[in-house]
């Protein structure tokens, strides 16, 4: 069952609800998991309350160990990860130009063993938190605390790989870039 939720949830997330046309393909007993609301259908909350979801965040343009062991203990918190990945524009406003596109570094880091769902960040944070409804927000050893909604538990990690040697600045910098 936990499973079967779990699968819905990310289809929820993944489509801001599950369109009618998706809806109608599912079996009974799934529908059933599910109520309508503006023409999408959300599960309902006795459901809900069945998983545990955590969200990250991050820009991820070199893909690198120190993401990869972030997002693995991210995902120990819970039993879906969401990671919502940075648009292109707020990479610029770092003083740099993106390397990857804001849809390539989303696929990549969907394929990531941890990840149950990519997102693209959105220029109004609560409009994530809405979407996703996190139980709790996992933050990496280097990014600044920006979200801290009520109700939602937050996590700061404090380990890390080889912060000297696994830094996209340091790494950009090694290569000239």
């Amino acid at each position: 069952m936990k499973g079967t939720v779990a699968r819905l949830f990310v289809m929820q997330v993944k489509n801001a609800g599950i369109p009618e046309e998706g809806y109608h393909f599912l079996p009974k007993k799934e529908r059933e998991m599910l109520k309508e609301s503006n023409g999408r259908f959300f599960l309902r909350s006795k459901y809900r309350k069945m998983i545990k979801v955590v969200l990250a965040g991050g820009v991820f343009d070199l893909l690198h160990i120190g993401h990869l062991y972030t997002l693995n203990e991210a995902k120990k918190h819970g039993d879906i990860l969401i990671v919502a990945v940075a648009q292109d524009k707020y990479i610029s406003n770092k003083k740099r130009k993106p390397i990857h596109s804001q849809e390539y570094r989303m696929a990549m880091v969907e394929f990531l063993k941890p990840v149950d769902a990519a997102l693209l960040g959105m220029d109004n944070p609560k409009e994530m938190l809405d979407l996703v409804g996190p139980d709790l927000i996992v933050y990496g050893y280097d990014q600044k605390e920006f979200l801290k909604p009520e109700g939602v538990e937050i996590i700061k990690l404090e380990n890390h790989v080889e912060e000297k040697k696994f830094k996209t600045s340091r790494i950009l910098t090694e290569l000239g870039l």
